[in-house]
């Protein structure tokens, strides 16, 4: 089942190193199955705020997601990306293609006290 990496970057300071992880980050989720989705673009807030940036990257798997950020080729450029930016990042698996929004909303409803 496809697995992404989301990041929420609320504050970027322009730097040689961004510039560097940017280059060099493909090469390290390649080999993992890994694509970008979002990145570098525009985003429109429609509810809420949501300040700042957005980047998605598709694996395979979530085994594939959690191999690469764990990978030495990884942790070796984030670094560069961290000292520089601040946000959020989470591994989230997505669902399936039979997934059905209504079983989760009857489980929710039977956990409701009666």
């Amino acid at each position: 089942m496809t697995a992404y990496a989301i990041a929420h970057l609320r504050k970027v300071t322009p730097h040689p190193e961004v510039a560097e992880y940017i280059e060099r980050v493909t090469a390290t989720f390649e080999p993992h199955g890994g694509r970008f989705l979002v990145h570098g673009r525009e985003h429109e807030t429609v509810e809420g705020d949501w300040a700042g940036n957005v980047v998605m990257i598709a694996f395979p798997g979530i085994e594939d997601a959690r191999r690469w950020w764990d990978s030495p080729a990884y942790r070796e450029i984030a670094p560069l990306r961290s000292r520089h930016i601040e946000g959020d990042i989470i591994l989230v698996e997505g669902v399936p293609g039979d997934y059905d929004p209504a079983t989760t909303a009857k489980a929710l409803r039977d956990a409701l006290p009666s």
